[in-house]
């Protein structure tokens, strides 16, 4: 290893959920750490991420650039991952012997790399590097996205120097969440989403200003793979959706083939549907006016950023903890959202939610929400501050 570089150590993975704000940590924390002036005399700083051994995971971390086009990550390393269950599974007992595995290669990772630090975005994947950094004595930061923070954070908050949260309410939710050892700094945000251009956005849409002017552009989302549910309610009430909204719609690759046929006039023109949008995503939530999606942490603490007014459908049920609904009414409580729960989600409903944002007043009155939630300091900044203050 390069005696003049300086190491730093990320960890999480498993979805997108548990490494984009991550990387935007990441970059917030570079651009920090030579503004410090500690790189000095030719020392120069390295980032390294264990992550799964998954191609997503490598994929997302090693094709990641910071605004200057640098690459995010150095080095990144994939090790065991098993999944940490709550319920009777037979796979327990196979996974603990990756999880072990995992442990090991974590801690030959951060034995031989040294970091001055490891900062953990969680997933399972997150758990043995943490376990590993404890018993290295390197200082270890975990950080929770949601209102009530999953079992892998309860593991590693047990372990970490700095436990940091997106909400003060989770406070309640650890032993001991009241003393300094517990920080809320907000949900961290990649970088794009403070640089959007909803010109761009409604160029992509191929929606042209002057329409955008006489009806509310509505963004429906669940997520990269689609949610069937939403899917279904948006199709059943597209007549309606398109006589008072320009619909974009991103349906998931696997629902794109199941798209209504036989529109109207007016529905092929005021609905645009997507099976994926990327790149360009920052910049359609930009140019949208209403949103409405699932409530995972990063995908609403995103819309907040650009001040978008939420309709949130919570997932909810079997393989979720119910995290997406406390997400959804803390959210709602803070008057930046309206929730449709599972049990309440009809045509009707539906209707009624979005009506209310017909109104440019309304709609004003859930982007100050918005605005009053994510605060003036980034909060990957503010974690970026926090891990460098660590250090000194």
């Amino acid at each position: 290893m390069d005696n003049k570089a300086l190491v730093v150590a990320f960890t999480g993975g498993g979805t997108g959920g548990h490494i984009y704000p991550g990387l935007a940590v990441a970059d917030a924390f570079r651009q920090k750490i030579v503004q410090s002036g500690i790189l000095q005399d030719g020392k120069t700083l390295r980032v390294i991420w264990i992550g799964s051994r998954s191609k997503m995971d490598r994929d997302i971390v090693s094709n990641s650039l910071d605004k200057n086009g640098e690459k995010s990550v150095d080095e990144f390393y994939g090790i065991p991952s098993g999944k940490l269950r709550r319920y009777f599974s037979v796979k327990n007992f196979f996974d603990l012997f990756k999880i072990f595995f995992g442990f090991l290669a974590a801690f030959f990772i951060l034995l031989k790399k040294r970091p001055a630090f490891l900062f953990s975005k969680g997933g399972f994947v997150s758990v043995p590097p943490c376990i590993a950094a404890r018993l290295l004595r390197i200082r270890l930061c975990t950080h929770e996205c949601d209102f009530t923070p999953g079992l892998a954070t309860r593991i590693n908050s047990k372990f970490a120097d700095k436990v940091l949260l997106s909400y003060e309410e989770t406070r309640e939710f650890f032993a001991g969440g009241s003393t300094s050892k517990f920080e809320v700094t907000g949900n961290p945000v990649r970088p794009v989403f403070y640089e959007t251009d909803p010109a761009a956005g409604l160029k992509f849409l191929g929606v042209s200003k002057e329409d955008a002017k006489k009806k509310p552009i509505l963004l429906v989302t669940g997520g990269s793979l689609g949610a069937a549910q939403i899917n279904e309610l948006v199709w059943k009430n597209l007549s309606w959706l398109c006589q008072k909204f320009i619909v974009v719609h991103q349906t998931g690759q696997k629902n794109a083939a199941l798209l209504p046929q036989n529109l109207s006039q007016e529905e092929k023109e005021n609905y645009h549907p997507y099976a994926f949008i990327y790149k360009e995503m920052p910049d359609v939530i930009s140019a949208a006016d209403v949103v409405l999606s699932r409530a995972g942490a990063n995908s609403i603490w995103e819309c907040a950023v650009l001040e978008k007014p939420m309709v949130l459908i919570p997932l909810e049920g079997a393989g979720t903890r119910g995290d997406q609904v406390d997400n959804a009414e803390w959210f709602e409580r803070q008057g930046a959202a309206v929730v449709i729960k599972k049990s309440g989600m009809t045509e009707t409903s539906l209707q009624s939610a979005l009506s209310s944002f017909l109104s440019a007043a309304q709609r004003k009155n859930y982007r100050e929400a918005c605005k009053k939630l994510c605060g003036s300091e980034r909060p990957a900044e503010k974690i970026a501050r926090i891990l460098l203050e660590g250090m000194q």
